[in-house]
């Protein structure tokens, strides 16, 4: 959703949200570690100082771009060299060793049904289903929700009816850096993390968008569970080295054969 929500609203993948979501647990990391801040104040200058990162990348590189009205492909190139630089600067400041985000003891987990799940793991899906339910009464509720959505459709248009679209921007990137923020930091508390980890996380969820349909929440859930589950059904029978394969053989059959996703809505464009 995170990525969604940029992407929606600027038209181009945006690669240095990868580093925004490692950013996230990095900063998690500093606040905790090495300037011994409590877990719950470390969680919240993480997301506070990857928005601010994610709003210098707005203010900084891409308004200016959108003022001389560039093709979409500098965009790209150049939240790809955004990326590399970030990943360099955190590998210079914390290293390119593996880090561990959690606290205690590594423990098996809880039984459910036969399976086993860690208590980071249900806090991931309790957080995640919270924020995606919340950020969905955003958009579809309220006037700056709405208007995010209208930018995202035509921002053109939404000039024309008052709509500042570059603030709009604005605020669409501090949603998705702080949503980037808080996946990065949840996920290097269940695993660990590395400078590169956000990017595969970042694949992850630009094939969920586009199976699920570009600009469909629906569609967003069903990519999901379906990336998801064939990920690990396929660890299990086959081998957990085949997660990422399985990933990108389903992009690449739903791109030949439903290249609109699940939701099979095109983009509307209106011309005043």
């Amino acid at each position: 959703m995170a990525f969604s929500i940029i992407t929606n609203i600027t038209k181009f993948l945006n690669f240095t949200h990868a580093a925004v979501i490692t950013l996230g647990a990095y900063f998690c990391f500093l606040y905790t570690f090495q300037l011994h801040l409590s877990l719950s104040l470390a969680i919240i200058l993480a997301i506070t100082s990857t928005s601010i990162i994610g709003i210098s990348c707005e203010l900084f590189v891409y308004k200016p771009m959108r003022k001389r009205n560039m093709e979409l492909w500098h965009y790209l190139i150049a939240s790809i060299g955004l990326y590399v630089i970030l990943q360099n600067l955190i590998s210079l400041y914390f290293g390119d060793d593996t880090k561990v985000l959690r606290t205690g003891e590594v423990t098996v987990g809880h039984e459910i049904f036969g399976a086993y799940i860690t208590t980071i793991q249900i806090v991931t899906i309790c957080v995640s289903l919270l924020l995606f339910i919340v950020v969905n009464l955003f958009l579809n509720k309220s006037r700056t929700g709405k208007s995010i959505k209208a930018v995202s459709n035509n921002p053109e248009l939404s000039n024309i009816y008052g709509i500042n679209s570059n603030r709009v921007i604005l605020i669409a990137f501090v949603i998705g850096s702080a949503l980037a923020a808080v996946a990065g930091i949840l996920s290097a508390m269940d695993t660990n993390m590395t400078p590169t980890f956000g990017f595969n996380l970042l694949l992850y969820g630009v094939i969920a968008m586009i199976i699920g349909g570009v600009g469909s929440t629906k569609g967003l859930i069903a990519g999901s569970f379906l990336v998801a589950a064939a990920q690990h059904l396929g660890a299990y029978y086959i081998n957990t080295k085949w997660m990422d394969a399985i990933a990108f053989i389903i992009l690449i059959i739903f791109l030949i054969w439903k290249p609109l996703g699940f939701s099979g809505m095109r983009l509307k464009k209106v011309e005043v």
